[in-house]
């Protein structure tokens, strides 16, 4: 039995070290991706140039999490405006389109539909920044 459990652990270790990469691979792959005119974005992909953003807001640009409500609630960046990525459709009249659009979710993956959503609608001034847990700093919540 002893000699199991050893070799499951290693089993399971293995996994990890083989998977861990792809995981993270994943969670990263939509990072950057942005409009046309949204390029002039690419500097906030930083986290840190984020976080400066952030300190100092520009009127122009806008943070978006298109995560849950209960999601945003219990932690978002700060100035980050909520629109869940299930009612963006419906709020397109709520983004204007002159604002620099900076767009994060959880992973990346959301963030991204919601930016071929705005493409599919007109807008050209946004980046996918990815997902929160790139957010190393503390959150502002709504609770």
């Amino acid at each position: 039995m002893k000699y199991l459990l050893q070799n499951m652990k290693f089993v399971s270790f293995f996994f990890f070290l083989i998977f861990f990469p792809f995981y993270i691979e994943a969670q990263s792959v939509y990072v950057g991706k942005s409009g046309s005119q949204g390029k002039s974005l690419s500097k906030y992909i930083y986290p840190e140039e984020l976080k400066k953003l952030v300190e100092n807001p520009v009127d122009s640009i806008w943070i978006i999490d298109v995560r849950s409500e209960k999601a945003y609630a219990n932690g978002h960046i700060p100035t980050a405006k909520s629109f869940p990525a299930g009612t963006v459709k419906s709020r397109l009249n709520e983004i204007p389109k002159n604002q620099y659009l900076i767009i994060y979710c959880t992973v990346g993956a959301n963030a991204q539909i919601v930016s071929k959503i705005l493409k599919k609608t007109g807008y050209r001034r946004y980046i996918n920044w990815g997902g929160i847990t790139r957010w190393k700093w503390e959150k502002e919540t709504n609770n």
